[in-house]
């Protein structure tokens, strides 16, 4: 039996663009506290733990709320397999690299070189989405990189072994990112949200040989990894709604909200200070994003 696919149309209004930051706005919000969460959690559980059961209530979540809405479980059947496995696959990556990352790194750090995702996804946009990439986006996009390097200055801390994970990390994001929007096309957000978690529960499992537990797991750190796999669910339900609703150019800038987030419950958790150099090369990472976003404005007005 064939089956009916709907396939919808992007099309980009003022209303909705601005549902979709707001939308945005919250995921990152969620997704931060979550984040937080995990790396807690991640001295006594370690990484594959993390990811194992991030994934195995994050997907329970997702389901549960797809079982609330017409159509069921039918919301978690994608129509393109394949692009919906590979992005859950990259996610998982994702997820793994900044995990390894904050055993010896800050939240407001890794956020911080983070930034460059949105720089990164205006380069991909040219082969992803067919883009052309004119001059004065490349300049910034350029300065942009400018910033992660005052942010890894030759001398800095964060020249360690997993930096160079961390930034392929940052990549395999980018992807995922243009991967949202055009998959929203064919999939509903709980369908990207739940095979996404999946991934990480797959992930988690396969990388349990190299990452041991480190320690027994205590009823608070169960809990934590709860409200991980509920924040998660929720936070990846929302964010594929938010790209369906607005374009990548309008929501990648309020990726740089997580800074702020991250600071301050990198402060109140784990009594970290990001660096001048990172708040620096932040403030330029972001100056290039925001300036992207001011070109696209100018050729696309609302």
């Amino acid at each position: 039996m064939s089956q009916l696919v709907i396939q919808r149309t992007l099309v980009e209004r003022p209303s909705d663009t601005v549902h979709g930051i707001a939308l945005a706005v919250f995921a990152y919000l969620v997704w931060t506290l979550g984040d937080a969460t995990a790396k807690w959690t991640l001295p006594a559980a370690g990484v594959a733990l993390a990811l194992l059961w991030r994934g195995v209530f994050g997907a329970a979540t997702v389901a549960a709320l797809a079982s609330t809405q017409p159509g069921g479980w039918r919301l978690l059947v994608p129509v393109r397999w394949g692009m919906v496995l590979l992005r859950s696959l990259l996610a998982a990556f994702v997820s793994l690299t900044w995990y390894a990352a904050w055993q010896t790194m800050g939240l407001a750090d890794t956020y911080a070189i983070g930034f460059v995702s949105p720089l990164i996804m205006t380069l991909l946009a040219v082969p992803m989405l067919g883009e052309r990439l004119r001059w004065r986006r490349t300049l910034s996009t350029v300065v942009g990189f400018g910033g992660v390097l005052v942010m890894l200055r030759p001398d800095g801390v964060m020249w360690t072994p997993t930096l160079l994970l961390l930034i392929a990390g940052i990549v395999a994001m980018a992807v995922t990112r243009i991967m949202t929007r055009q998959l929203s096309t064919t999939e509903t957000p709980e369908c990207q949200a739940f095979w996404l978690l999946g991934g990480h529960v797959a992930a988690g499992l396969a990388v349990l040989p190299l990452f041991p537990q480190p320690a027994a797991l205590d009823a608070v750190t169960w809990a934590a990894f709860v409200f991980l796999g509920v924040s998660s669910g929720l936070g990846h339900c929302v964010y594929a709604r938010a790209y369906a609703l607005a374009p990548v150019s309008a929501l990648a800038p309020y990726e740089y909200t997580s800074l702020l987030w991250g600071g301050l419950l990198g402060f109140a958790m784990f009594g970290e200070v990001p660096g001048w150099s990172t708040l620096v090369g932040a403030s330029v990472v972001a100056a290039a994003g925001l300036y992207n976003l001011h070109r696209e404005r100018m050729r696309f007005p609302a």
